[in-house]
């Protein structure tokens, strides 16, 4: 089990009532259940890792939480899990407020826009950072809302919601955490932030002729060739 499960199993107490929001194949829960007795359920938008949970004796239910959230009632579970998928929602707003409406505690993880490395690569590079944790280009990413711990921690403030710890995880190594655009970007509707770089490469791997204004801020007159 990968190191992110094992902190998030240290974070929940026996026998609880836990709802994993994008369970995946069901090995958190599977973890939970049988290691520390938790009545644990899932909610799962792929239907075959729900029928993988199923084979496995888990109470799973296909659905999409920025949808499907809304049929818990309010207050049903101790804890819920979000792990790595708050990025990809419409409206990842929306989402933690359900989260906190049908449980007493959420944990959330997110991949940390703002790790050191993805500072350098769009620093250095131009680019935006292609890495373990982000494997897609801008162009067919399914991270639609990318953000910082910083930016997590500023919009749980606004929300006036109470974090009890903040983690940091690279790769084995845990640690506590102790001019911009007019929208925050939990409600930005800018959907797949790229570079000028970025477009240019892919333009040239598309075949696509384009031209830029002088200032460089505008891309006019795409047209394949």
């Amino acid at each position: 089990m990968k190191k992110e499960f094992q902190i998030i199993s240290e974070l929940i107490e026996e026998e609880k009532r836990v709802l994993d929001v994008g369970c995946g194949d069901g090995i958190l829960m599977k973890h939970l259940k049988e290691n520390k007795n938790v009545d644990t359920r899932g909610l799962e938008i792929s239907k075959k890792n729900v029928q993988i949970c199923v084979s496995k004796g888990l109470s799973v239910i296909e659905g999409n939480a920025e949808k499907d959230l809304q049929q818990f009632p309010n207050s049903s579970f101790d804890y819920v899990i979000l792990s790595q998928t708050l990025q990809a929602f419409y409206k990842p707003e929306k989402v933690i407020d359900d989260l906190l409406r049908v449980a007493n505690k959420a944990i959330v993880t997110i991949p940390n826009f703002g790790y050191w490395k993805v500072r350098l690569n769009l620093l250095f590079k131009g680019t935006m950072p292609v890495t373990k944790n982000l494997p897609n280009e801008w162009y067919d990413t399914p991270n639609l809302h990318m953000c910082t711990i910083k930016d997590f921690v500023n919009f749980c403030n606004k929300k006036n919601i109470n974090l009890f710890k903040s983690i940091a995880l690279h790769e084995e190594k845990v640690s506590m955490i102790t001019k911009h655009l007019p929208n925050e970007w939990y409600n930005t509707p800018n959907l797949h932030m790229c570079t000028i770089k970025d477009f240019v490469n892919f333009c040239s791997k598309k075949n696509i002729n384009f031209f830029l204004d002088t200032k460089i801020e505008k891309i006019f007159n795409c047209a394949h060739m």
